[in-house]
């Protein structure tokens, strides 16, 4: 598991989000809620892409923040990795 720092902004209209030590992991929602769970969505689906991409992973920063968040909290990253196999019958031998 990997934490990093998420920030959440209250603009008009709704939540700006974004993990800061996570480029481009960034969305925005009605509330709080909603912001969080789309952040959640946005850092899984760029860590994908950065795994799909060959890249590694940020390496979380505790220290990394930004003054003008109105709320800072750690947003943590779990991945689980699987395997598909495929089984090919075994032909024979002449």
């Amino acid at each position: 598991m990997l934490t990093y720092k998420a920030m959440f902004k209250f603009v008009d209209g709704g939540v700006h989000a974004e993990v800061l030590d996570f480029p481009g992991a960034i969305t925005c929602g009605r509330d709080l809620d909603e912001a969080r769970r789309l952040l959640s969505s946005a850092l899984v689906d760029m860590a994908e892409t950065c795994w799909l991409r060959g890249q590694a992973l940020p390496t979380p920063d505790p220290n990394t923040t930004d003054a003008e968040a109105d709320l800072e909290e750690p947003i943590h990253l779990l991945l689980n990795a699987s395997s598909r196999v495929t089984l090919v019958a075994e032909t024979a031998s002449t």
